[in-house]
């Protein structure tokens, strides 16, 4: 058995980190060389913006905040957080200049890493995606109760919300379903057994279905009610979500968050280095799953560790598969950034339902396949 979950994009934790993206989206959008680390925090009617930010653009931070969490549905006093009339508090000031001579390209010295860290990529054939299935589902599922509360086919729904699929494996390949459990912020007029059934009929089964059987678990609210939540349940802060936000568990995690980060900084660049690393490491059929380190220190260009474990999975050896890696990757902060085109505004998207296993992100891209494959000798 193997259980991921995944949260709404109404969770306070995920709250936070779409506030802080949609910040860097905007500093990018008129600013492409920002350097931007926001912190966010939320609770009951407050959100609060702290950080570091070093650009020539001017944005206006709290309307950036309130129209965010307009988009995710905090229209509603209600609901613990309103848009319109929260309070947005901001405590922002420059970036230290001490990391910036580490960091800053300039003569005799190229671009290095914002910080020391070791960062983590991951693939597998279980998905179309070349995603864990646990983590699939449960993203899936979130995504589908967000839908549906906006459509209006769940009128009750509020934005706050969380998905947990527990998968089955036999001899290491995915099942059936053994459990599924949702969470889901209501309005207190609906009662448990009806809102039960339209969760399991409008969200569970058209998700899951061809994974369930008869023997699979359902537990839907399973406290009974969840009338109180979002931030006023719960404080919300960036970065709490790491694996929500990577592979549901599975593989490693090198603890760095993502959300509020400029790709200056490893631990998001790197990251999304070493997913587009193993997808197409996947993709190419050198392995069934892989995983993908790479290890950095502050103000230096190429990494000081590059480890590839596919393992037992692998068709060729993985001593093979990092000399593969080094000769078709770019592995230096300034040459993932120019590579995979990350100083544009495509973040605030990454911040709810994962970074990884979905369409339109360069991290995505298999388009080294061949030139692997070639490579390998296959």
């Amino acid at each position: 058995m193997f259980t991921s979950e995944s949260v709404t994009e109404g969770h306070p934790d995920k709250i936070c980190d779409q506030v802080a993206d949609a910040i860097l989206d905007a500093m990018l959008a008129e600013d492409p060389e920002s350097r931007v680390a926001i912190e966010c925090l939320t609770t009951t009617g407050l959100l609060m913006i702290a950080g570091e930010v070093t650009t020539n653009c001017y944005v206006d931070i709290p309307t950036v905040a309130r129209n965010t969490l307009k988009e995710i549905g905090y229209t509603n006093p209600e609901f613990g957080l309103d848009g319109d009339d929260c309070a947005v508090l901001t405590s922002i000031h420059e970036q230290s200049r001490n990391i910036a001579i580490g960091v800053d390209e300039a003569k005799g010295h190229e671009q290095g890493a914002g910080d020391q860290g070791m960062m983590f990529g991951y693939a597998c054939n279980e998905t179309p995606e070349l995603m864990p299935l646990p983590i699939s589902l449960a993203h899936a599922l979130t995504k589908r109760l967000s839908e549906a509360r906006k459509s209006g086919e769940l009128p009750w729904a509020r934005p706050d919300g969380k998905a947990q699929v527990t998968i089955e494996y036999e001899d290491e390949k995915p099942k059936r379903a053994e459990a599924i459990v949702i969470a889901v912020h209501h309005d207190p007029a609906i009662k448990g057994e009806e809102l039960r059934a339209q969760v399991i009929e409008k969200v569970v089964k058209p998700v899951c279905g061809e994974w369930m059987d008869e023997s699979t678990k359902l537990f839907v609210n399973a406290t009974g009610v969840f009338a109180v939540g979002g931030p006023e349940a719960d404080a919300g802060v960036t970065g709490r979500k790491i694996i929500v936000d990577t592979y549901g568990g599975v593989g490693r995690h090198g603890g760095g968050a993502f959300s509020g980060k400029d790709p200056s900084k490893v631990d998001r660049s790197a990251s999304y280095a070493a997913r587009y690393i193993a997808k197409n490491i996947v993709a190419a059929g050198l392995a069934e799953k892989c995983e993908v380190q790479l290890a950095y220190s502050i103000g230096i260009a190429e990494p000081v560790s590059v480890r590839v474990d596919c393992f037992g999975t692998g068709k060729v050896s993985e001593e093979k598969l990092v000399e593969l890696v080094r000769a078709n990757f770019a592995l230096k902060p300034a040459d993932i950034i120019r590579e995979l085109d990350l100083k544009r505004p495509l973040y605030k998207a990454t911040a709810a339902y994962g970074h990884f296993g979905r369409d339109g992100f360069p991290w995505e891209e298999t388009n080294k396949v061949e030139a692997l494959r070639e490579s390998a000798g296959l």
